[in-house]
C-alpha cells in the first residue's frame, strides 16, 4: 500500500456518498483538489461533509479518528470545517457531526501509530465502532 493508492481509494469512497447525496441534492460535488477541512460541499444547504473510510474496522471492530500527523501538527477532527462526517466500512456510511464525534471520544486517550500507506507517525483516537454508532446521525447500508 502506498498514499497514492490510499488516496484513489478515499476519493471512491468520496465520489459514492456523493452519488448518494445527489439524489437529493444534485449540485452536490466533492472539492476539487486538496482539501483538509472537507470533502463534499452541498450548495443547496451550504453543508460540508468530511468522508472517511476504514474498511478495516471490519476486522478490529475500531475507527480510527485522527487529530494530529504528524503528532504535534492538528489534522483530521482537530482541524475539520464539516458539518458532517461520514465513515466508510466498505458495507455501511456512518453519519455523524463533528460535535459529537469530539464528545465521544472525549473520555478516550488517542494513540500514536503509523498506519497503512503512511509514511508518517498520528495521533488518533480507536473508537469501537458500535459506539459511534450509537452516537451516530444515521447508518446507511451501502
Amino acid at each position: 500500500k502506498n498514499f497514492k493508492n490510499d488516496l484513489s481509494i478515499g476519493h471512491s469512497s468520496e465520489d459514492a456518498v456523493c452519488a448518494k447525496i445527489n439524489k437529493k441534492y444534485p449540485k452536490a460535488h466533492v472539492k476539487e483538489g486538496y482539501c483538509k477541512e472537507y470533502d463534499i460541499y452541498v450548495p443547496e444547504i451550504d453543508k460540508k461533509i468530511e468522508v472517511k473510510q476504514d474498511k478495516k474496522s471490519n476486522y478490529t471492530n475500531n475507527i480510527v479518528v485522527e487529530i494530529e500527523m504528524p503528532p504535534g501538527k492538528p489534522s483530521a477532527l482537530s482541524t475539520t470545517k464539516s458539518d458532517y462526517w461520514v465513515f466508510d466500512d466498505g458495507e455501511i456510511y456512518i453519519w455523524i457531526t463533528p460535535e459529537t464525534l469530539r464528545q465521544v471520544v472525549k473520555p478516550f486517550t488517542p494513540v500514536k501509530f503509523i498506519g497503512n500507506g503512511d509514511n508518517k507517525e498520528k495521533l488518533a483516537y480507536l473508537i469501537k465502532k458500535d459506539i459511534i454508532i450509537k452516537n451516530a446521525l444515521k447508518v446507511d447500508k451501502y
